[in-house]
């Protein structure tokens, strides 16, 4: 059965070209929002903005690298101009971005991209969007931390792990500051999900590594893409309103919080 949670409302989705980022845009669109969608990639921007409008789903998009605030914001007034004010931000820009695994093979470049993409990207995207929520009265993030943030990823090094851990406490921070607004401020944190760029990194593991991963998840298999999807957007409705500043992890129970 479709459902129609989100009928009226506008979407941002940074990263929202990629396998993970487009998915939720499509979910959002199927379930009537308006979508934009920001990225690095014009192409893959035009083919998931192509796929949207196929489907009778208003959307817009704009290349832009979140590393860049002043860019960031200009993107986001244009997306507003053309969808209208933002009532859901989804900051899925980031992950490890191809960088060594190994502290040893990790250079000050590696440690600088990964840390400004997932923090700053991060932060940037919200300070950007905050104002046309406080118009609207209200609104909902969602940021992107991960388990490699709350327990030893096998997958990934430290400039990631320390990333994901900043959004943590970013996405409580600002969920303190913007709460009054009526602007709710959730995490999510998934396991592994086999996008294709993490696909490979797994397989790049070795088979002892790749079944160590298996057997730590209790649940004993590895997740469909729409099981992150799903609580992103249960995060971003109305069906989480009491919730702000919390860390949603969905990991096959691979970490358990006591």
């Amino acid at each position: 059965m479709t459902r129609n949670r989100f009928i009226g409302k506008t979407v941002v989705i940074s990263g929202g070209a990629g396998g993970l980022g487009a998915a939720i845009a499509h979910e959002f669109g199927q379930e009537g929002a308006h979508v934009a969608v920001i990225d690095n990639n014009q192409a893959a921007i035009s083919d998931v903005l192509k796929s949207l409008r196929a489907k009778h789903v208003t959307a817009d998009g704009r290349a832009v690298d979140v590393r860049d605030g002043k860019a960031v914001t200009q993107a986001i007034g244009e997306l507003a101009n053309s969808l209208g004010d933002f009532d859901i931000l989804v900051a899925a820009a980031g992950g490890s971005l191809g960088t060594p695994r190994v502290m040893d093979d990790i250079s000050d470049e590696d440690l600088d991209l990964v840390i400004d993409v997932n923090v700053k990207g991060t932060y940037y995207c919200a300070r950007a969007v905050v104002p046309y929520m406080k118009k609207k009265g209200g609104g909902a993030i969602v940021t992107f931390s991960s388990i490699g943030g709350r327990s030893v990823s096998p997958v990934t090094g430290v400039p990631y792990a320390a990333a994901k851990a900043a959004i943590l406490g970013l996405t409580r921070r600002l969920a303190k500051e913007v709460g009054l607004e009526n602007i709710r401020v959730n995490a999510i944190a998934p396991g592994l999900f086999l996008t294709d760029r993490l696909a490979g990194m797994f397989e790049n593991l070795s088979l002892t590594e790749r079944n160590d991963v298996l057997a730590g998840i209790p649940l004993g298999r590895m997740p469909e893409i729409r099981e992150c999807v799903d609580p992103v957007l249960f995060l971003a409705s109305n069906e989480s309103s009491y919730i702000t500043g919390a860390v949603l992890d969905v990991n096959g129970g691979r970490f358990m919080t006591l």
